[in-house]
């Protein structure tokens, strides 16, 4: 039988790593596939492409196929003289490999196992993209449908190339920063009849002018004045489900935790909302208000705040 020089068949140096072939072998695949290519010889160079990438895709043929190779360069047959075998001689000494190949169809792509084998190489899936998402808190917390710009591999013949494409997504209430939704099948397309790839919108949250993010929960720093804080008082405070009232208990010093269940993030349940008090004085005060400070000073005059500081060791 004729020898083919299969590397010569793919374009590769022998000295090609596998995915130097793998590579070849899928842009040669989609150049002569039947259903690309209008050329007379397509059907039979997809066939010689495949019967190639079967060789020297697998690493145990493709050692049994450069021993071949190596000898036949050599010139060292079964008679030790002729550079080239008769099909004889050729069949005689090396049908046992083209056998465990092909299945005895002495090169040809007719056997079903081999044919199968590099055709399910030649059908790949499509590469999983993952893409960011920026979402205000508010977004996050009540969902939002949201259209997207993003590069994905242009096909699955070709993973250095891409291209744009727009999406219209929705992303669920109650998602949380670093999850990941997923969009089947919205990937890289796949080559032959592989199916496409997955899509993974990576959640990142924009800063917030009010909240900031711990975990689940928020917090938020809420303004209130001394007589709210020494008298008690009931204030309204801002969430992302809208403002709620707060009851600031009577006593309350600048620092003071409050905590308002189920208003922070995600779902089932969800976070809490941390109020941290912060005491804060009028800019500017009347003179009325002057001498009821002097006067609330004298009433007050054995409290201390700094006693503890003023205490030796």
């Amino acid at each position: 039988m004729e020898f083919k020089d299969y590397y010569r068949v793919l374009g590769v140096a022998d000295s090609a790593d596998a995915a130097e072939i793998k590579k070849a072998y899928r842009k040669l695949a989609r150049q002569y596939h039947p259903d690309v290519s209008k050329a007379d010889d397509a059907e039979a160079r997809f066939k010689e492409v495949g019967e190639a990438y079967e060789v020297l895709g697998d690493a145990k043929r493709r050692a049994e196929y450069d021993q071949l190779r190596q000898l036949r360069a050599s010139g060292v047959g079964g008679r030790g003289q002729s550079r080239h075998y008769s099909d004889a001689d050729f069949n005689r000494q090396f049908g046992d490999f083209f056998e465990s190949v092909f299945g005895g169809m002495n090169g040809g792509m007719g056997a079903r196992g081999g044919r199968q084998n590099w055709q399910a190489a030649f059908d790949q899936r499509g590469q999983d993209v993952t893409h960011p998402i920026r979402l205000t808190l508010e977004e996050a917390v009540n969902g939002v449908e949201r259209e997207i710009r993003l590069r994905l591999p242009d096909d699955g013949w070709n993973p250095g190339q891409s291209r744009t494409r727009t999406l219209k997504i929705k992303v669920p209430a109650g998602v949380l920063p670093g999850q990941r939704i997923r969009l089947a099948g919205q990937g890289g397309p796949g080559a032959g009849k592989g199916a496409a790839g997955d899509l993974f919108l990576e959640v990142e949250f924009a800063e917030h002018l009010r909240f900031e993010v711990d975990g689940r929960d928020l917090k938020l720093t809420l303004p209130v004045t001394p007589w709210e804080a020494a008298l008690g008082a009931k204030v309204m405070v801002p969430t992302l489900q809208g403002a709620v009232r707060l009851t600031v208990p009577k006593g309350s010093t600048s620092g003071k935790k409050l905590r308002l269940k189920e208003r922070g993030l995600g779902q089932n349940p969800a976070g809490d909302l941390v109020v941290t008090l912060e005491l804060v004085l009028p800019e500017k005060h009347s003179a009325a208000a002057e001498q009821l400070y002097r006067e609330l000073g004298q009433l007050q005059g054995d409290f201390n705040p700094r006693r503890k500081l003023e205490t030796s060791d």
